[in-house]
């Protein structure tokens, strides 16, 4: 009876032995938890790219920590519910926070993340409302120790610069998983959609535009696609990707030389340290300016073009969507990322009634995987490139090709097709497209090298690229949905599904311009889809009424 209290206390040591074991395992399993996406270029896996050196300990990083979606099967449920014209749930659109208490990370989570990177002395410049991602920054020596990686500083096998890469994939001392760490590697720098004059294989392409020259201009766009119609876009908000800032006095200047008043607000939100102005000493804003005179031209009444800065692909959406201003986004920009940590934002967009246009790229069907992204997303519609012809200046439609250098083609990134390319009608034997991969364009505008812009402190003709044809269609969508409002609906958020809903029809050809000639190299333009010019161009009043008319 006297061992008793010794057995008891040796039965409590052994407890307290197993607990601090358990501890012990756990956090050795904290300390190499690893983030769910890769992040070292296979340049540097294997071996392509030689170590130069490790990038300075005290040079400061900007980085977005994605975190994953929560009930992810039950989003994708929604999404379809949501788009499904015979579900009671279709274009129920949810709120932010709607969105972020049933589908985002949890609280507990977001904010285990902000207390990491600030006790790795990391300082937080933004933390997301939608608890999506997390943006912080701090010098190279805590980047390191905060994952467990080397920067290093290696030699380009495809170029004539540097960039820099963590060694390894990086670890994080927590239990939260993390999707994503943006930031980490510059080995692709991020590609603007638009061909400048020195640029251009055809600097003297006719137009029949009423610029300088016969060059086109926005309003030229507005004319050839929408007409003399009422809608102007009142109301609503466009909103721009960009990876460099702009010099408003570029798009003044623009307005002024085209003799047409400037009356829509531009406003600029910054993240990532990247500063909203753009001096053409040191920086060169024609993808930003271009941008905005094209969504202004197509719906001069805007209540506001918000342009979204940064250096973060990540950043820059979950911006977009976490503020849920604009319900018409437009990027003109290509890069190279992991696709799965832009899906969650863009799925957000979906659930939310955004729509998002992305331009495909500008060099035909050769256009490489990484300049197209994020393009061939399933969930945002690409806008490829035509070469309009006009009644005469500022006159109405009157033909239309594909122009050549419209990027087009299954998925290099090899994105499954998603169900809207499935519907019979979309892919056959004369468009050449792939049954199992997502295709690109969807839609396509006007982008041959004969559009006159202001940039840089000036102002020429020769400009072109699918960066003019992704605002012209959110300017467009923004006069879709000052209709639907006026009706009493809601946005109309994501596109794809009823397009292709509509591109099936017999009646297809009153919603859309059909083009029918033209190639891109390996592709060429027929009738109803290709891989060219998707559906083709908006022909403005019908599509619009048809649109609204789906509600």
């Amino acid at each position: 009876m006297k061992k008793m209290p010794e057995i008891a206390t040796l039965q409590q040591s052994s407890a307290a032995l197993l607990v601090g074991v358990l501890l012990f395992a756990a956090s050795a399993q904290a300390q190499q938890r690893l983030t769910l996406t890769p992040h070292v270029p296979p340049a540097v896996v294997n071996g392509q790219a030689s170590l130069a050196g490790e990038m300075p300990s005290t040079e400061r990083m900007s980085l977005a920590v994605s975190l994953p979606l929560r009930h992810e099967a039950d989003l994708d449920n929604l999404l379809q519910q949501i788009y499904d014209p015979q579900s009671p749930n279709y274009h129920r659109y949810l709120s932010v926070e709607e969105f972020t208490e049933r589908f985002g990370p949890s609280l507990d989570d977001r904010d285990a993340i902000v207390r990491f990177a600030e006790a790795h002395g990391l300082t937080v410049t933004e933390a997301h409302a939608n608890r999506l991602v997390v943006d912080v920054e701090g010098p190279v020596a805590n980047v390191e120790k905060a994952f467990h990686v080397t920067m290093g500083v290696y030699r380009h096998p495809a170029g004539n610069r540097t960039f820099y890469a963590p060694d390894r994939e990086p670890t994080l001392d927590l239990e939260v998983p993390v999707l994503h760490i943006s930031g980490l590697d510059n080995f692709t720098l991020p590609h603007a959609k638009n061909v400048r004059p020195s640029q251009a294989p055809d600097q003297a392409a006719k137009a029949t535009g009423s610029g300088p020259h016969g060059q086109f201009i926005g309003s030229d766009m507005r004319a050839a696609y929408y007409g003399s119609g009422p809608l102007t876009g009142a109301g609503q908000s466009v909103g721009l990707f960009e990876y460099a800032g702009y010099e408003i006095s570029d798009v003044q200047l623009f307005f002024k030389n085209v003799n047409q008043p400037l009356n829509v607000p531009v406003a600029g939100v910054r993240l990532n340290g990247v500063p909203l102005q753009c001096p053409p000493t040191s920086c060169d804003d024609s993808e930003q300016v271009l941008d905005i005179e094209m969504a202004i031209s197509m719906a001069p009444g805007l209540s506001q073009v918000v342009v979204y800065v940064g250096s973060s692909d990540v950043s820059i959406f979950s911006k977009m969507a976490a503020d849920n201003t604009s319900k018409q986004l437009s990027c003109s920009w290509g890069w190279t990322d992991d696709e799965s940590s832009l899906d969650p934002i863009f799925k957000e967009f979906a659930a939310q009634g955004q729509t998002v246009f992305v331009a495909t790229g500008d060099n035909g069907s050769g256009t490489p995987g990484n300049s197209v992204w994020p393009a061939d997303d399933p969930y945002v519609t690409a806008v490829g490139g035509t070469d309009l012809t006009t009644n005469g200046p500022g006159g109405g439609w009157y033909s239309e090709t594909g122009w050549s250098g419209s990027a087009g083609g299954p998925s290099k990134n090899k994105i499954p097709i998603p169900a809207y390319q499935k519907l019979p009608g979309v892919i056959d034997a004369s468009n050449a497209g792939s049954t199992t991969l997502r295709n690109i364009p969807d839609v396509a505008a006007e982008a041959n090298t004969n559009q006159y812009s202001c940039y840089d402190g000036s102002c020429s003709g020769g400009n072109g690229g699918t960066s003019y044809a992704a605002p012209q269609w959110a300017g467009f969508m923004a006069m879709v949905n000052q209709q639907a409002v006026a009706n009493g609906a809601a946005t109309f958020g994501f596109l794809n599904p009823t397009i292709y809903e509509l591109g099936v029809r017999a009646n297809y050809g009153q919603y859309f311009h059909d083009i029918v000639s033209g190639s891109n190299g390996k592709y060429s333009a027929v009738v109803d889809y290709d891989l060219v010019t998707g559906w083709g161009s908006f022909d403005g009043p019908t599509l619009l009424e048809a649109l609204v008319a789906v509600r």
